[in-house]
C-alpha cells in the first residue's frame, strides 16, 4: 500500500510478513508467472521479470518456487492463467484507492473486492474514477536519519536520474524517478554503500487527502489490509497522508 508515511508502511509491512508469508509467496509468485508469459524467462532482458525476482529474494522465497512460477509463465509447466486488471475505489472520507489485480476468475473477483469496499466503509467505483489522480513512478525507499548521509544521498541520487527527493520523514528518504531510470538509479546507490529499504514501480498520487482524526485513519488502514490481504489484489495504491503523529495513535 503507498499513500501515508511510506515508512510506517514499511514497518507495519514488516510486522505482518511471518503470518502472512504464504500469501505473500502466491502474490509474487502471480507476479513472476505473469512477466514471464508477458516478456519471456530471462531476467537480463526482462525488467519486470527481474524486479520481480528481486522482490521474491527480498522476502526469503525459495529458489525452487522462483523458477516454478518462471516455467509456468513460459508455459514449460502448466498452471493458473492470471488476467491482470485494475480497479478503482472510494475508501472513508473519499479517500482513492486503485488496485492492481492478478486473477484467473474475474467474476469472483469483482465480488470479493465490492464486499471489502462495502463492509470498509467504501465503495468500488467505475473503471477511470480515481486512475487519472495517479502517476507511475519508480519509488526507492532509504532509511537514514537527518544529517550528512541524508545529503549526500540525496546528492547521488540526483546525480544518478532520481526527479525527485522527498525528505519530509526524518527516519527515511523517498527517491521518485522515472519507471524506467529505477533500476539505474537504485544500482548507482547500492554501488555506493546505501542500503536500499524497497524499490518498486508504483502508482504515486498527484495530491493527497490528509487524515488527521485516529478513528478514521484506522478506518482506511483496516480496509487497506482488508484489501491487501485477498489473494487476488496484488497492490494497493491511495491518496491518503495519515501524519506520523495521528499514526502513532492508530490501533488496527
Amino acid at each position: 500500500m503507498a499513500g501515508h508515511s511510506k515508512w510506517a508502511n514499511i514497518k507495519h509491512r514488516k510486522a505482518k510478513v511471518d503470518e502472512k508469508r504464504g500469501r505473500l509467496f502466491t502474490k509474487i509468485a502471480k507476479e513472476i508467472i505473469i512477466a514471464a508469459r508477458m516478456g519471456g524467462g530471462d531476467p537480463e532482458s526482462n525488467m519486470r521479470l527481474k524486479a520481480a525476482i528481486a522482490k521474491a529474494k527480498d522476502a526469503n522465497m525459495p529458489n525452487e518456487n522462483i523458477k516454478r512460477a518462471i516455467m509456468r509463465g513460459t508455459g514449460e509447466l502448466e498452471g493458473a492463467s492470471y488476467e491482470e486488471m485494475t480497479y478503482e475505489g472510494y475508501g472513508p472520507e473519499g479517500v482513492a484507492m486503485l488496485l492492481n489485480i492478478a486473477t484467473d476468475n474475474r467474476n469472483r473477483t469483482a465480488s470479493e473486492i465490492r464486499y471489502i469496499f462495502s463492509r470498509g466503509g467504501g465503495n468500488l467505483g467505475e473503471s477511470g474514477c480515481v486512475a487519472w489522480m495517479f502517476d507511475p513512478k519508480g519509488v526507492i525507499i532509504v532509511e537514514v536519519p537527518e544529517g550528512e548521509a541524508r545529503e549526500e544521498i540525496t546528492l547521488q541520487a540526483i546525480e544518478a536520474g532520481a526527479e525527485d527527493i522527498d525528505d519530509s520523514d526524518s527516519e527515511v528518504l523517498q527517491i521518485n524517478t522515472a519507471p524506467d531510470k529505477l533500476e539505474q538509479v537504485k544500482n548507482a546507490l547500492q554501488e555506493s554503500g546505501v542500503e536500499i529499504a524497497s524499490a518498486e514501480v508504483e502508482m504515486v498520487p498527484q495530491t493527497k487527502v490528509k487524515i488527521e482524526d485516529p478513528e478514521t485513519a484506522a478506518k482506511v488502514l483496516r480496509l487497506i489490509d482488508k484489501l491487501e490481504d485477498n489473494d487476488d489484489v496484488q497492490a494497493v495504491y491511495t491518496n491518503v497522508d495519515i501524519p506520523s503523529e495521528i499514526m502513532e495513535q492508530v490501533e488496527i
